[in-house]
């Protein structure tokens, strides 16, 4: 993203805007009892797009799809489905985000940024292959630092290109966790068994067989540490596309929905290239994964739903999207009351209605 680009992404920060936009909830709140999380979600809606009544339109949600070289090592098999098969899943709505986007208006896209195989055509799939899949990240560059900038110029097509002002995003296919997970801890320096620990039902030797894997990653570049050489180190052609599409959102204050660790992961380095992407995220969860817990806590974030679930990201994008809606509708669907009525009381002697009248 060029200088001129990144100037583009201005802060949300507008004190008296957000004065407005408290004072104009708080009398709703006065009016019909206050509505809880919702309302500072209303203010905050109401400061990524600059107006008191925020209006979304169009909505995206897009499962950035890819396959990772260090699944070779055996780790990252989730569901122990190969990546072209969950895409498949997703595209003819054998996923509950898929029946859940539908439900909820939210328009479904795959993007294929680098699964190993071909797919075939489909109306919901978007064909942005940078590679067939990553190198192992474990014994090489998981790619070029060419491939990691064409994945970030990718990226920002695409959000060029969308029509309205919502964009959700979520990760998928194998290895795209863990290669979040070495990202944020090397970001955030962190042990990286903080982000891949997902709660205490996982086996152990799992864990040590995962935990030797990725440290010999983290030990083959341990000079990486700027966001395109840790694109290029770690992989993950996913996280390179969506890094390109969140700066781009938000250079059109769009508001950008983040699901799952790798939506984490690309916020945190398009943070790194342009800090005020950050005052456009709201954050989802779609699984109870404790390495969730970490990535969310590094934004001072938590998610918008908590349910409990173990599904695939994008589905905790899909049932808060009604929520976020609901938050918008308190700024502009919802009337004011004319004060005169709150006040007014019938004459003495006036007639008054009767049951059947």
């Amino acid at each position: 993203m060029t200088v001129a680009q990144q100037s583009l992404i201005s802060p949300t920060a507008n004190p008296e805007l957000e004065k407005a936009l408290r004072d104009r909830v708080d009398r709703r709140s006065a009016i019909a009892g206050g509505l809880g999380e919702l309302e500072p979600l209303a203010v905050r809606l109401g400061l990524v797009q600059k107006s008191l009544t925020p209006r979304f339109r169009d909505p995206v949600l897009a499962l950035f799809a890819a396959d990772h070289g260090i699944v070779v090592d055996g780790v990252g098999a989730q569901w122990g489905r190969a990546t072209k098969d969950q895409v498949q899943m997703a595209l003819h709505a054998q996923l509950p985000v898929s029946v859940f986007a539908r439900l909820q208006g939210l328009h479904l896209t795959v993007v294929d940024c680098g699964v190993a195989e071909n797919l075939p055509p489909h109306a919901r799939l978007l064909a942005r292959k940078v590679a067939h899949g990553t190198r192992n990240a474990r014994t090489a560059h998981a790619m070029s630092l060419d491939q990691a900038h064409a994945g970030v110029r990718v990226g920002m097509e695409i959000a060029d290109n969308l029509p309205g002002n919502v964009l959700a995003c979520a990760g998928l296919g194998q290895g795209s966790a863990e290669c979040a997970a070495l990202i944020l801890s090397r970001l955030a320096d962190q042990p990286v068994r903080d982000f891949v620990v997902s709660g205490p039902a996982m086996r152990q030797d799992d864990l040590v067989h995962l935990l030797d894997v990725l440290h010999g990653a983290l030990a083959r570049h341990r000079e990486a540490r700027e966001p395109m050489d840790l694109l290029a180190a770690f992989g993950g052609h996913e996280l390179a596309v969506m890094v390109g599409a969140m700066l781009v959102a938000a250079s059109k204050r769009s508001l950008i929905i983040v699901d799952g660790i790798a939506a984490c992961a690309a916020l945190k380095l398009a943070s790194l290239i342009c800090a005020p992407v950050t005052d456009y995220a709201v954050f989802c969860r779609s699984h109870v994964h404790r390495g969730l817990d970490e990535a969310l806590a590094l934004f001072h974030a938590s998610a918008l739903l908590e349910l409990g679930m173990d599904s695939a990201d994008g589905t905790g994008a899909a049932l808060a999207w009604p929520m976020i809606r609901s938050a918008a509708a308190l700024l502009t669907e919802l009337h004011e009351v004319a004060e005169a009525r709150l006040t007014a009381r019938p004459e003495a002697g006036a007639d008054l209605p009767t049951l059947g009248a």
